[in-house]
């Protein structure tokens, strides 16, 4: 059974909540906050099944997340539902927000859907995910074999003096 929908930035800012189970305000408010801190913080590259939060029902129940753009989508399930399923009903609903946007719709052509879902992917896939971006620049970075660290840099008539940086 599904006991919650949320959908958040990657603020955190609630986008849509539904729960399917009553919770207090209070309540809701602070499962949403542990469930963002849950699944923000991990990496794009794990598994996207966790153990729900103290908070949902702990080890009975399981967050089923995907992480798209700027928006987590997490389902709040118990072990009763799959979470292929899940995922799969994670994808539909990303889908609708590519369709519908405003109150609006934006494409009614199938195979248009499809492949600006499939171009989003190999996106997603192709860049490692946005949150790899800083990691990605530092290893570059330092991957880069500079003899020595510049102390100034001049760009035609600008002239920037570095400041002295720790290793990595």
């Amino acid at each position: 059974m599904i006991k919650a929908i949320l959908i958040f930035n990657n603020h955190g800012k609630p986008r849509l909540i539904r729960f399917y189970q009553y919770f207090a305000e209070d309540m809701q408010q602070q499962i949403i906050r542990e469930t963002f801190h849950l699944v923000s913080k991990r990496d794009d590259n794990v598994c996207n099944f966790l153990e729900g939060g103290s908070l949902i029902g702990g080890s009975d129940y399981k967050l089923i997340y995907r992480h798209y753009a700027t928006l987590y989508f997490v389902f709040c399930v118990d072990s009763s539902e799959s979470e292929l399923g899940i995922l799969d009903l994670i994808q539909v609903h990303y889908i609708l927000q590519e369709v519908v946007m405003g109150g609006m719709v934006l494409e009614t052509n199938m195979n248009e859907i499809v492949a600006q879902v499939e171009l989003q992917n190999r996106m997603e896939k192709s860049e490692g995910g946005l949150s790899a971006a800083p990691a990605r620049a530092v290893s570059a970075v330092k991957n880069m074999n500079l003899p020595e660290i510049p102390r100034n840099i001049n760009i035609g008539d600008i002239n920037i003096k570095v400041p002295s940086l720790s290793p990595f």
